[in-house]
């Protein structure tokens, strides 16, 4: 294990085991539509997404967007800023947002607010992680992967200032590596 790990929350395996159920609900969910837009975040969500695409067999279109709140600091900034947006028009297109993490629920809530006034079909979310007491009510997720401590995470597409992402597992930092 790198040294900058404090330990692994949730092992590779455990993940797979996850986005295979979510595959399933968000199958079943979808199975009705023609054809459905998944909106995928960059960076954090990479992994999760690409996996996570292997499993749906809802006929899909997959598109990106870039979002930041971090910017260089290690401190959440409240403001969201538009990295990079959506290449193609979602207007009554149905929509699912697939996110790495809810910690303060700033991301999520501004990218529903700018979707809904493109006015999509539906949206819906899949999120890969949720910090413990972060449940936040405006924000409704409807896939969750998995509810894990509030401190600082790595692996599978998180990071910390772009390092430790493409560990295959999610797992604590020290935290002297971030203080």
């Amino acid at each position: 294990m790198n040294s900058d790990l404090q330990k692994i929350l949730v092992d590779e395996q455990t993940i797979l085991n996850r986005i295979d159920e979510l595959a399933g609900q968000i199958n079943s969910d979808y199975a009705h539509l023609e054809s459905i837009v998944i909106v995928s975040i960059l960076k954090g969500a990479f992994m999760f997404t690409s996996d996570l695409l292997k499993r749906i067999n809802v006929p899909h279109v997959v598109d990106f967007m870039a979002l930041s709140t971090y910017g260089a600091e290690s401190k959440v900034s409240g403001e969201v800023r538009v990295i990079m947006d959506l290449r193609h028009p979602v207007q009554n297109q149905h929509v699912l947002i697939v996110e790495d993490i809810l910690d303060t629920g700033l991301t999520l809530q501004f990218l529903e607010r700018i979707l809904q006034t493109r006015n999509v079909a539906s949206l819906k979310t899949c999120v890969l992680t949720q910090k413990e007491g972060k449940e936040n009510n405006l924000i409704n997720i409807d896939y969750l992967g998995f509810t894990i401590p509030d401190v600082w995470v790595v692996g599978y597409g998180l990071d910390y200032a772009d390092k430790h992402r493409t560990l295959p597992y999610i797992a604590e930092l020290k935290p002297e590596v971030y203080t």
